[in-house]
């Protein structure tokens, strides 16, 4: 008989603070700061579904004009506090240069940035890209709006809809010297803009907003607990949130500041009784009793169940050791026999070269056992661990009229704590 204890470390989910931030551009003292979050946590009703939940509180056009069509798109608006544009002169009436009036580029492009687990330092990889903008104008009056219209075109739908490349969202209330907007842009497009019939005196764009989209890395392979970093825009001429030579912003750049929460679950269940193991020939001790018939092995398979949505790694600790692995003890006469123990993983769980686990050793050292990895949520799914005494050791603890009781304590331990 054998008494086994189950150790699975960090069965709930961890949620550890800190921060560590990216970027070597240092914003100025008049800086846009905004703050972005997701979160991971494993649903058993949907195990299938592994990704970042983005928890942003949204703001502008997403909630307010079209939800349902954000959340086809996989996009997000938010607001940017305080930031507005100026004309520093006149636009002129049909200008040339688009520069020279109300034009807007966006950094459409994927950008990339780091985000550091806020204790162990590990990084991750975190894509965005600003997908659409749009927010308030107002002007002088005279002229007012009609400045925008265009002979069978009038001044409100030049706005509700967008100039190629950029597409309108069909949305918008209007004033005589004011109007919001929104436009979508698409990956890598260029500047967006609108050239008046007339010319303006003076012309200004606040209230900004955006969507933007985003990549998160694959939380399966993540540690639970925090990860930080930023990333910084910058506005005004040539710069990434760019309105032309005309229209100058009050601050200067855009940081926005990520958190990514992973809240893993590793929770091992063990059917009542199933810390106690007592090893078995095949079919019973019948055939040693009646016909003096020596088993070839002794062995015993645990079941347990298993939910796990992180990586983990197995270790084994012994009361009584016997090279890299446990050992049994018969009390009486100190002898020892090895006791091997393997395990089976269900579904889903692979090791670190992306292979099934079947009856892989434990062994003292943690070696073969170092990292186990889940393709997807595994939500309490069947296992397998085996401990076997083999035939040559068997022969040395049934000697004829030697009456012996091996026993000793297993500790099999599944640890989230993988570097």
């Amino acid at each position: 008989m054998m008494k086994l204890s189950f150790s699975p470390r960090a069965i709930a989910a961890l949620s550890l603070t800190g921060s560590m931030l990216l970027g070597l551009y240092v914003p100025s003292a008049k800086a846009v700061v905004q703050e972005i979050r997701a979160e991971f946590v494993p649903d058993p009703a949907n195990p299938m579904f592994n990704k970042f939940v983005n928890k942003t509180p949204e703001t502008g056009v997403c909630p307010n004009w079209m939800p349902a069509r954000c959340k086809s798109l996989g996009i997000f608006s938010l607001r940017v506090p305080g930031l507005r544009f100026n004309s520093s002169q006149a636009i002129a009436a049909d200008h040339a240069d688009p520069r020279q009036g109300a034009t807007f580029s966006v950094p459409s492009n994927w950008r990339s940035l780091e985000v550091f687990h806020s204790r162990t330092g590990e990084s991750e990889t975190v894509q965005m890209r600003i997908a659409g903008i749009g927010g308030s104008w107002r002007m002088a009056r005279p002229p007012g709006v009609s400045a925008w219209a265009r002979p069978g075109v009038g001044w409100f739908s030049q706005w509700k809809n967008a100039p190629a490349p950029c597409t309108g969202v069909n949305a918008g209330v209007a004033g005589v010297a004011w109007s919001p907007f929104f436009w979508l842009v698409p990956e890598g497009a260029g500047a967006c803009g609108r050239t008046p019939s007339v010319d303006i005196p003076w012309f200004n764009y606040s209230e900004v907003e955006y969507v933007y989209e985003l990549r998160t890395p694959n939380p399966l392979r993540m540690s639970s607990g925090e990860y930080k970093g930023s990333l910084t825009y910058t506005t005004g001429p040539g710069m990434d949130f760019d309105m032309g030579d005309v229209l100058v912003p009050n601050d200067n750049s855009i940081t926005l500041n990520f958190t990514l929460d992973v809240m893993h679950a590793l929770k091992v269940d063990i059917p009542p009784g199933g810390n106690r193991i007592e090893l078995l020939p095949q079919g019973g001790w019948q055939a040693w009793l009646n016909q003096g018939r020596k088993p070839t092995r002794l062995f015993r398979d645990q079941t347990f169940n298993v939910s796990a949505s992180s990586r983990f790694k197995m270790q084994l600790e012994c009361q009584f050791i016997a090279g890299n692995t446990c050992a049994l003890r018969d009390a009486a006469s100190a002898d020892l026999v090895p006791l091997n123990t393997s395990v089976t993983l269900p579904n889903g769980l692979m090791d670190e070269a992306g292979q099934p686990v079947h009856r892989r050793p434990l062994r003292l050292d943690g070696s073969g056992t170092e990292l186990f990895q889940p393709g997807l949520y595994v939500d309490r799914k069947p296992g397998a661990l085996h401990f076997e005494v083999t035939q040559e050791h068997v022969e040395q603890m049934l000697r004829e009229g030697v009456a012996k009781n091996y026993t000793g304590n297993v500790t099999v331990i599944w640890d989230s704590e993988v570097r």
